[in-house]
């Protein structure tokens, strides 16, 4: 784990940013307390599923129909 105050992070981004991808842990500090930890994005956990439909759906019987209150627009 590496430290770095909030100046040199600004400096070495970049640098920072690449030892974060190979596992490291940065913490940048301001004033001297630790402020911001750096590490790897491990990407979403959850779990997805395909389509919007894909627990199911329910259509009513009747969806086709039109209305009873709108016939004499039709």
């Amino acid at each position: 784990m590496e430290t770095v105050s909030l100046y040199q992070a600004k400096i070495r981004l970049s640098e920072l940013v690449r030892e974060a991808e190979a596992g490291k842990e940065v913490i940048i500090t301001k004033h001297g307390k630790p402020s911001v930890r750096i590490v790897p994005y491990e990407g979403d956990k959850r779990v997805r599923e395909f389509g919007f439909f894909a627990k199911g759906s329910n259509i009513a019987s009747d969806f086709d129909e039109t209305p009873e209150d709108l016939r004499e627009y039709t």
